[in-house]
């Protein structure tokens, strides 16, 4: 884990904690504790055609997505897109989303959460040895301040063909 120092540091392509199943991991690069609470940054990695998480909406914090490599498809709303390396996706806070791997290549991306505080429940849930079921998900996001719809996950898995 990356610690509270209070100066500058560099991070290498491999440094920061890698958790979660082989397909869709998150790297932990700066937390809450290395911030002062102010922004968290996790570098999510899917194999094609994985979906990131169940619909899902956050009231405490706004995320933005920076694709850095791949092709990534969203959910923001009631609008659908599909992001490429370089594009920026804002998902504010108390919308209804969610994201995969839209390609069938590697894609790589750099989320930041303002203020952090839910890459805890990321680190959470990428250390369980199984994915928990439904209502305990729900039960772990609630206590973070965030809902998930598990219902309006299938369609999404299946117009894209996903694996979650």
């Amino acid at each position: 884990m990356i610690s509270n120092t209070g100066t500058a540091r560099v991070l290498g392509p491999d440094d920061g904690d890698l958790l979660g199943p082989e397909g869709a991991q998150d790297r932990f690069m700066v937390g809450g504790a290395d911030s002062g609470g102010r922004l968290a940054v996790v570098e999510h990695r899917l194999a094609p055609r994985v979906l990131a998480a169940p619909l899902h909406r956050h009231t405490r914090e706004d995320e933005w997505s920076f694709v850095l490599e791949g092709r990534v498809g969203a959910l923001l709303g009631d609008e659908e897109l599909v992001a490429e390396a370089g594009h920026f996706v804002f998902k504010p806070r108390d919308q209804w989303h969610t994201f995969w791997n839209a390609g069938d290549e590697p894609a790589r991306v750099l989320e930041l959460i303002s203020p952090a505080g839910l890459e805890e429940l990321f680190r959470t849930l990428d250390t369980l040895a199984e994915g928990p079921a439904p209502a305990l998900m729900a039960e772990m996001a609630a206590a973070y301040g965030a809902q998930v719809d598990f219902e309006g996950t299938g369609p999404v898995i299946g117009r894209h063909g996903l694996i979650f």
